[in-house]
């Protein structure tokens, strides 16, 4: 039978996590305490950050952004997962799952460049200390940021446009908990073998280039520290870029597993899945605040400030 003469699917199925009735009530539990972790963690930096005058500097600026970025990139997949968990309907229409994708793919990539923007910001602040405010200059930051947006929407466009275009009739069941390129393609009527080669191709080269620009960041960084004469120094820098590379390697290193391959199946994808869209945006607060004395001490000063408001609103 000729693909024109099969019906479209207007719906598709989300087979989540599991299927198992009491696992689905432990993950519900644990991913609706995690995402309200991630957006109350997310917010109190945002919040300590713009009334903390001492943190308005352009690495906070950067820090901020990558808080306002982990908060709309976990708000994407996870409130759909947490409402399916308890859900005996699991469906989602052929519209909303595209515009999942979109959204996704373009959040998800303002990270990937964020992440690089921000190893280029500490490769200035450490190998270029004299010229840092000059070339960190509050337009170049803006000008920095809006760039990755249109990166992000750019590829973004081309992921969506490639699987709208794609026919499909049937099987509408999605192996995972929500719409990616990948397990939408395999469910296309048609040959995907250009489509593949081109997602993989645009994907790679994004995350390729904010590989090589991370790491080469971070060479001149090393290279930079290691000819400190002071070892407080050379501690206090390294200090200020571990947060960073922490970061960077429990986002990246799933993003390549999962997208850097043809759209094969695996067991693990699911899970690696889980810990770049859910468990990353929920540990960066953490990662950042707690190893950040800064931070730490303008939330304490937050924290004081609210305390003493209460107690003057109840005397």
């Amino acid at each position: 039978m000729e693909v024109s003469n099969k019906t479209r699917v207007t719906q598709f199925i989300l087979l989540g996590l599991s299927s198992n009735p009491d696992l689905q009530i432990i993950f519900f539990l644990l991913f609706l305490v995690m995402y309200l972790l991630t957006v109350t963690g997310n917010l109190l930096i945002l919040i300590t950050i713009y009334t903390e005058s001492r943190l308005h500097s352009p690495m906070y600026f950067f820090l901020s952004h990558l808080s306002f970025v982990d908060l709309c990139f976990s708000t994407v997949t996870a409130p759909k997962v947490i409402i399916n968990f308890l859900s005996q309907s699991k469906t989602i229409s052929f519209s909303d799952c595209i515009a999942q994708l979109f959204f996704f793919h373009f959040v998800g990539c303002v990270e990937c460049f964020h992440l690089t923007l921000m190893a280029y910001d500490r490769y200035v602040a450490i190998c270029k200390p004299l010229h840092y405010t000059t070339i960190m200059n509050r337009r170049a930051c803006l000008l920095l940021v809006f760039s990755t947006w249109v990166g992000g929407f750019l590829h973004s466009f081309i992921q969506v446009v490639l699987t709208v275009q794609l026919p499909f009739c049937g099987p509408n069941e999605i192996d995972h908990f929500f719409c990616d390129v990948q397990p939408l393609s395999v469910l296309a009527c048609s040959d995907i073998f250009i489509n593949e080669t081109i997602v993989i191709a645009n994907t790679g080269s994004i995350s390729l280039g904010c590989f090589l620009g991370v790491s080469i960041s971070y060479a001149y960084i090393i290279s930079t520290i290691l000819k400190i004469r002071s070892s407080e120094g050379r501690k206090k820098a390294f200090s200020t870029c571990a947060s960073h590379l922490t970061v960077v390697t429990l986002f990246f290193g799933p993003c390549v597993f999962i997208y850097m391959r043809p759209s094969v199946t695996f067991a693990a994808d699911k899970v690696i899945s889980v810990f770049y869209t859910i468990v990353t945006p929920w540990l960066n607060p953490f990662i950042y605040a707690l190893r950040n004395e800064e931070v730490k001490k303008a939330m304490k000063k937050l924290g004081g400030g609210k305390m003493y408001f209460l107690e003057m609103k109840m005397n």
